[in-house]
């Protein structure tokens, strides 16, 4: 698990990923070392600290809390390549490591509500209370190793690798998860199992990847990383497009009466990994001694729709041994 120190505006991360990919809500930031070292007591941790010459020169360098956290480095539009994309067949070819872009359109990451006006989400009652919920009472469900699923992966700020084949074609994650979407002309069952990422099945629409999910569970998952819900109601459609080398690009729609009162519209574009980048094993529960001692909820989200340690609230004082820490879930 991670670490963060707060240097003037400035988060850092030690030992892993920062922001939201440890899913540590803010009241376990930590802003000194004295508060470092009094939690690794309490968590049976050794803690390395970076030096302020590292963190200079990442700040130097505009480097993202992704990126300074072990993923990949941002590419710009100047450095992908350029050219039509390449086909498979008659159709085509989506495969690649896609990293993610940080242009405007494609801000706020991590909000299902990043094309509505304010980021403002058309809960139903049961929507405005089942939000209400994810953000008192549930832990991110990402933070205590638990699939995220759509369309929360769609919206993530983590790259992810597609493989497309002649029938199927996988999406892997970051997380060490995986989708595997069928295109040989079958149809959903009649009664799906419940799953994350829904039963998926593809289509081609002339040069458009079709991806119609439905069959969801509606339960320990977040639609997104602000806590936003999605029932067990949720049918999500995906349209995904290879305009050129260099992008790839998806339209998807999520439809939730149970949640909200119309369907989200939701689009994004993701760049062209440089080459001999991929997934890499992710093993999320080993070691994961913080689990016990998240808070519920996303934390801060900011005006500009994102969560991120960017937003802090004032933290608790450390532990001592007159008020020693409480190791609890909340229900």
């Amino acid at each position: 698990m991670n670490f963060i120190i707060q240097r003037g505006t400035a988060p850092v991360c030690v030992r892993g990923w920062c922001d939201r990919y440890t899913g540590l809500p803010k009241e376990n930031v930590l802003q000194s070392k004295k508060l470092i070292q009094a939690c690794a007591v309490v968590a049976g941790l050794s803690i390395g600290i970076l030096s302020t010459s590292t963190i200079k020169a990442q700040q130097a360098k505009g480097e993202s809390q992704e990126e300074r956290g072990g993923g990949k480095r941002a590419r710009t539009e100047a450095d992908l390549p350029k050219g039509p994309g390449p086909r498979l067949g008659n159709h085509p070819d989506l495969s690649g490591y896609w990293t993610t872009s940080r242009a405007a359109k494609d801000k706020p990451i991590g909000n299902i509500g990043k094309d509505l006006p304010g980021y403002k989400l058309p809960f139903t009652p049961a929507g405005e209370a089942a939000h209400k919920y994810n953000v008192e009472h549930t832990v991110d469900p990402e933070a205590l190793c638990i699939v995220g699923g759509l369309p929360r992966h769609n919206a993530s700020g983590l790259g992810f690798q597609l493989l497309q084949g002649q029938d199927h074609a996988a999406f892997l994650y970051a997380y060490t998860t995986y989708r595997l979407v069928p295109f040989d002309g079958r149809k959903h069952s009649e009664d799906p199992d419940p799953s994350f990422f829904g039963e998926e099945v593809g289509s081609w629409d002339g040069d458009t990847f079709v991806i119609d999910s439905i069959g969801f569970k509606g339960e320990r998952t977040w639609a997104d990383e602000n806590a936003d819900p999605h029932s067990d109601q949720q049918h999500v459609v995906e349209r995904w497009t290879r305009p050129d080398a260099g992008h790839v690009h998806l339209e998807m729609v999520v439809n939730d009466s149970k949640f909200y009162t119309e369907p989200i519209h939701y689009q994004r574009t993701w760049l062209r990994g440089k080459p001999g980048d991929q997934v890499h094993e992710y093993s999320c529960s080993e070691d994961n001694v913080d689990a016990p001692h998240l808070g519920p909820g996303p934390g801060v989200i900011g005006a500009d729709g994102q969560r991120g340690y960017e937003k802090l609230i004032p933290l608790p004082p450390p532990p001592s041994k007159d008020k020693p820490a409480v190791t609890s879930i909340p229900d």
